[in-house]
């Protein structure tokens, strides 16, 4: 039980990865805060932890609203006494080039990825700074390390999460806190399907060529990168700190022929 009796609060916690990690989390001995905006699929990822004799407790809060933040934080600390892990991955996509994004779709992707990261982090951070310890994951990319077409307003806020942790990593290190980046490859996510859907006449094609990112050539599973956030939650990754660690099949570092 490599949570036990830890308590994590995960953003984004409703599908995909998060929900992923809030079930694998669970099954490691985390009591888990669950985060969502939809109400239903967040009381879904709790009543799927609690059917396996695990704890949890669904908060609804928007991550870009700092009362409900706020709010969230004084509720699971209440409930709990103390938050040991937080991961920040509540998040969204951003398709197009530079001049084809809208100043609005613009504003919206950096408020919620990034501001998305900035205020539960705020809020959490006294909390963890009072008891000396606390392990920070901030959900960057893959992107945020290399070029990738018509991904411009993803990658700026990924890698400025990137930049964000590591700065994170230096103010609170004194505090025994760590703070740590996932970046993952292009993970198999209710919202890549979504995206394959709308995006290709040709949903088969595709997929065939975003496969072809990655060395494997084959895509991520939300479970991955669960395994990964698992990690640094966890006592393993002590000697962690300020650290970018990658999930994604090869697409930074590789290249095939």
């Amino acid at each position: 039980m490599r949570l036990h009796d830890k308590i994590c609060l995960i953003t984004g916690a409703g599908s995909g990865i998060g929900q992923s990690a809030a079930l694998l989390f669970a099954a490691e001995g985390a009591c888990v805060i669950v985060n969502d905006l939809d109400e239903s699929k967040g009381e879904a990822t709790v009543e799927a932890i609690q059917a396996d004799g695990g704890t949890a407790l669904f908060v609804h809060a928007d991550v870009t609203r700092p009362d409900e933040v706020s709010a969230m934080t004084e509720r699971a600390v209440a409930r709990f006494g103390r938050i040991d892990v937080l991961f920040n991955n509540a998040g969204i996509s951003g398709v197009g080039t530079l001049h084809e994004i809208e100043p609005d779709v613009w504003d919206r992707i950096m408020e919620i990825n990034i501001k998305g990261v900035y205020l539960p982090s705020k809020y959490v951070l006294p909390h963890m700074m009072e008891r000396g310890q606390g392990s920070i994951i901030n959900m960057s990319s893959c992107v945020a390390e290399i070029g990738l077409a018509r991904r411009a307003s993803y990658a700026a806020t990924k890698g400025a999460v990137l930049a964000l942790t590591k700065s994170m990593q230096v103010d609170y290190a004194p505090y025994g806190i760590r703070v740590n980046a996932l970046l993952p490859g292009t993970i198999l996510t209710p919202f890549v399907e979504d995206y394959l859907r709308n995006a290709y006449d040709d949903p088969e094609a595709g997929l065939a060529s975003i496969r072809k990112r990655q060395l494997s050539e084959q895509l991520g599973r939300p479970e991955d990168v669960a395994q990964a956030a698992l990690f640094l939650a966890s006592d393993d990754s002590r000697f962690m700190m300020g650290s970018p660690l990658y999930i994604d099949g090869g697409a930074v570092f590789g290249k095939n022929a």
